[in-house]
């Protein structure tokens, strides 16, 4: 069985693939204190809720939290006996390398959704993932990643809006029912949710105009479908992209004799 690991900023997604399906996901707050031993008594435990064996024979990861990857990698090699592979790392191949500006780091969950997204819907596509950031990726007609656009997430944006003016309350990302907000709670909540529409209808527009076509728009992230009530912004919504990226990297990977 394959081990999917996705480490954001927030959070980290474990993911089990037995070939066939994925047979569970678990989540867990990202922290780069966390050891192999912590990692492996969690999800050991969790795996035996759910009558999964330890027949872990793979394993690969993506990770945004760079100061991570250590301790997944001895989880893996201690206690799963398998050298990962990690996406962005020289020895993982990606069906189509990125074309970006020379020495430009991209990020792992970035490629791996472009990977995913490519593999379900085709060429031209635009994948906006709702995570600690929001990301807009460009996807070119032969697969490769070719640049987007980074913006402030939901939940750091309210964040930062609490933190700069204490006395703002912290709210929960909702659809208001009206633009106009008649108290401090509606107001916040009606500048996030509208704002974020205003901001992914521009972004999108503007690169279907410097791209000169139609591009397909793919979302992902657990607040995609908020942003999905009846405003046609997305033409699709992927909650399992990313593993499903991960799964077709090392699937290449493996057939290049790689991993």
């Amino acid at each position: 069985m394959l081990l999917c690991i996705d480490t954001g900023n927030t959070n980290t997604v474990f993911s089990v693939w037995d070939g066939t399906s994925f047979r569970a996901m678990w989540r867990i707050a990202t922290d780069h204190r966390r050891t192999a031993d912590e990692y492996f008594v969690w999800l050991s435990t969790l795996m035996s809720l759910q009558k999964l064996d330890l027949n872990i024979t793979d394993c690969i990861i993506s990770a945004t939290a760079p100061r991570v990857v250590f301790n997944l990698r001895v989880l893996c090699n201690r206690y799963f006996d398998t050298r990962p592979l990690v996406v962005g790392k020289p020895d993982c191949l990606l069906p189509v390398a990125p074309r970006v500006d020379q020495g430009t780091t991209v990020g792992p969950d970035r490629l791996v959704n472009t990977v995913g997204a490519f593999d379900r819907h085709g060429p031209d596509l635009i994948v906006v993932d709702f995570g600690t950031a929001t990301t807009f990726d460009v996807v070119d007609t032969d697969g490769a990643y070719v640049g987007g656009v980074i913006s402030p997430g939901v939940n750091l944006s309210l964040e930062a809006l609490h933190m700069g003016a204490a006395s703002l309350p912290h709210v929960d990302v909702t659809m208001p029912a009206r633009v106009i907000g008649t108290n401090t709670v509606a107001c916040i909540q009606s500048g996030i949710f509208w704002g974020y529409i205003g901001l992914v209808q521009g972004i999108v527009a503007k690169i279907r105009q410097e791209r000169g076509r139609e591009m397909k728009v793919i979302a992902t992230g657990g607040l995609a479908p908020l942003f999905d009530q009846g405003f046609d912004l997305f033409d699709a919504i992927e909650d399992d992209l990313t593993m499903h990226g991960l799964r077709l990297i090392h699937d290449y990977n493996k057939e290049m004799g790689h991993g």
